[in-house]
């Protein structure tokens, strides 16, 4: 058996082997994954198959989804040709052929993919061109144990949602008879599309074309623009092995909604994470914590249930009970955590958790039962205070290639923009003042899109705003804004620096990403900090083209359900709350709207889409009036009882 079980890995190596594609074949044969003998004006495969053979680079390519169609399409156009194909040689073959060799067994020409499979290469030719070395799923002769069937089908989505990888499930039923416990069953499942990133330039496996596709279609952008591997301390690194395979343990009534969690909602979390370390999100973040730190599923499940409701439309006691009851639970095990007083990492992840995966699900008008996030965050501030990883951060000043921890540049993002929505000081203040003079990244740019000087200025300005709700002297604000200002143009970037998010093969440039998410960041921190003027009016032609251009700079973020508009939720609430009826900006952000479709209207965006037609319904009826006196948001959120996160 083990001499069988080498042999195969021998032939499967040798396979991997031999299959490597053609870099100057035809397109087709490539998207095919198919040995090309590349003849003109068109191959041998494509002659045969009755295929488009394209050695010009197509338009399809450089789309995912576009290739993912037209391989489904060329897969439908193998099908008719083989069954055409079959049906000629069936009935020349019916007249002098017994019929029970020409209805045998399935053959090769009817496998569900149309693609032949042969038994080796063709012996009149060079090249096999229907050769298929990945292997027909066929049971295990050699095992004797049946495995359970995979709780859900893998699926292939676009690589820019989300990466692939391996997941055990574990479901635990007990059976009672007459309320007293008797049965208990325990089965594992495995969930698997995951292989760890290949360094640049190594040839890929043969059997995860997901990550292949991926690297392919970003071959051209490493050139234009090297990533950064590695930016950041991750919380979970080094307590995993790289071929270690998380097993997460769930009660069969909730597996449902750990793969919901799984499929749908993970890849909204962490959107410029992703394009900047493509699957460090999952593999360095999520998983490890699902599997390590129940408070932290509780979380998780509890997010997975409110985005099922919200996005499926699901009403009843049932969804209700899933959100509440994961809910409670994860702030159960975190009381007692903190009563503990022990595993601070563990509870400070969790409780970030709960606070920022909140922007990324629900509807405005979910009204179920829940603590303030500014709640969590004071315990928040403790543990990030008890683990030092303020003076960590730093101590990093000076030093090339440093790796600030992933939690406290997390922290950051909801400390700074989440102290905009109180009105108040950021509780790391003092640290950002000292970043904002030291040298080395904090992290933010990578993993949410604005550099860390704008976010440590929008920082400084969240401080004076909170010296001017104290009556702060109107000549010593003036002044300050002033200053803030010039700082904010030191800021700016050469001309020409904010340009197509794209690379010349589609893929996204994370680095020029950033750029241009910076500008629009930019943009509306002097729009925040305009607002602190004494008698500001929006009606002003300055604060006008300001918003005009923050809408000229959205023209440079990529839009639609796969863009990231949702990465900007708080530069569009600030420059929309202050655009004017006729702005460029309203008409920006309906167009917008409208392309991210239904993910519009729940998470942040959703809540910021809702909050700014109230503002504009009593803003633009006061200039009616002829009053230039302008609500803010802030106030708009407090009369409808708001108290969300708008990041």
């Amino acid at each position: 058996m083990v001499g069988t079980a080498n042999a195969a890995n021998s032939a499967k190596q040798a396979a991997a082997k031999m299959h490597r594609r053609s870099r100057t074949g035809c397109f087709t044969c490539r998207l095919r994954r198919k040995k090309c003998d590349e003849g003109k004006p068109a191959c041998r495969a494509c002659k045969h198959l009755g295929l488009k053979c394209e050695y010009k680079r197509p338009m399809w390519w450089s789309n995912i989804d576009q290739r993912r169609n037209q391989k489904e399409m060329i897969k439908n156009i193998i099908k008719r040709t083989k069954m055409n194909e079959k049906t000629a040689q069936g009935v020349a073959m019916s007249a002098s052929t017994p019929p029970s060799l020409c209805h045998s067994l399935p053959t090769s020409e009817t496998y569900s993919d149309g693609i032949a499979y042969t038994r080796a290469p063709s012996v009149d030719s060079q090249i096999s061109l229907d050769y298929n070395f990945n292997p027909v799923p066929t049971p295990d002769l050699y095992n004797s144990v049946s495995m359970p069937p995979p709780m859900f089908a893998p699926s292939f989505p676009h690589p820019g949602q989300f990466t692939p990888y391996e997941v055990d499930i574990k479901t635990e039923s007990q059976m009672f008879i007459n309320d007293i416990p008797t049965r208990r069953d325990s089965t594992i499942s495995t969930f698997s599309t995951y292989q760890a990133p290949p360094v640049v330039g190594q040839s890929f496996p043969t059997e995860n074309w997901i990550q292949q596709d991926y690297f392919e279609s970003r071959r051209e952008s490493f050139a234009e623009e090297p990533l950064d591997f590695q930016v950041f301390d991750f919380p979970h690194a080094g307590s995993f092995s790289p071929s270690h395979q998380s097993v997460i343990q769930v009660d069969e009534c909730d597996q449902h909604l750990l793969n919901h969690f799984i499929d749908n909602v993970l890849r909204l979390i962490f959107p410029i994470l992703e394009v900047n370390q493509h699957g460090s999100a999952r593999s360095d973040v999520i998983l490890p914590a699902l599997e390590s730190n129940k408070t932290y599923l509780h979380c998780c499940l509890s997010i997975s249930a409110l985005h099922l409701k919200a996005t499926e439309r699901i009403q009843g006691e049932q969804i209700d009970s899933d959100v509440v009851r994961h809910r409670y639970a994860a702030i159960s095990e975190l009381c007692e955590a903190l009563a503990r007083d022990t595993d601070h990492a563990k509870i400070l992840e969790a409780t970030l958790g709960m606070i920022f995966f909140q922007c990324s699900v629900g509807r405005p008008d979910d009204c179920l039962p829940d603590i303030p996030w500014h709640q969590h965050f004071q315990a928040a501030t403790s543990l990030v205070n008890k683990l030092e990883l303020p003076s960590h951060l730093v101590s990093l000043n000076g030093q090339q290639h440093s790796q600030p921890p992933f939690n406290m540049t997390l922290a950051s993002w909801i400390d700074i923009l989440g102290a905009t929505m109180l009105g108040r000081t950021p509780a790391f203040a003092d640290t950002y003042r000292e970043k904002l003079i030291g040298d080395a990244p904090s992290g933010l740019a990578e993993l949410m899109g604005c550099e860390d000087r704008i976010m440590y200025l929008i920082s400084e300005i969240a401080c004076l705003e909170a010296l001017k709700l104290e009556k702060m002297d109107e000549v010593q604000l003036c002044a300050h804004i002033k200053l803030l200002g010039d700082q904010i143009s030191l800021s700016e970037p050469p001309a020409g620096s904010v340009t197509s998010a794209y690379s010349s093969t589609g893929a996204v440039r994370p680095k020029q990403l950033s750029r241009n998410m910076t500008a629009v960041f930019r943009l509306a921190a002097r729009i925040y900090l305009c607002s602190l003027v004494p008698d500001f009016d929006r009606t002003q032609g300055s604060i006008a083209n300001l918003v005009n251009a923050l809408s000229d700079a959205m023209e440079y973020i990529p839009a639609g359900p796969d863009g990231f508009d949702r990465s900007l939720v708080w530069p569009l609430l600030v420059a929309g709350s202050v655009s004017l009826p006729n702005s460029a900006f309203r008409k920006m952000f309906f167009e917008r709207s409208n392309r991210l479709g239904e993910a519009s209207d729940f998470g942040s965006f959703g809540r910021v889409k809702e909050l700014l037609k109230d503002v504009w319904r009593i803003n633009d009826d006061a200039l009616v009036r002829g009053d230039k006196q302008s609500v803010h948001w802030r106030d708009t959120m407090q009369q409808k009882g708001w108290d969300f996160l708008l990041i």
